[in-house]
């Protein structure tokens, strides 16, 4: 299994929205994934930013 994957739960670790809950929805491309935020707002986010949950 790939570390991001879709239906991977992350939190942001950079921006204002650091420390937000995100889940996974796509991978766009090597750099590059679509989360989806609590209130179900999808934007594209780089797979560095990203810690993924245990």
């Amino acid at each position: 299994m790939a570390v991001l994957s879709v239906g991977r739960k992350c939190v942001k670790t950079k921006g204002r929205k650091a420390g937000d809950t995100v889940e996974i929805t796509k991978v766009l491309d090597a750099n590059f994934v679509e989360v989806k935020d609590s209130k179900g707002k999808s934007k594209r986010c780089n797979k560095i930013h990203l810690e993924p949950l245990v």
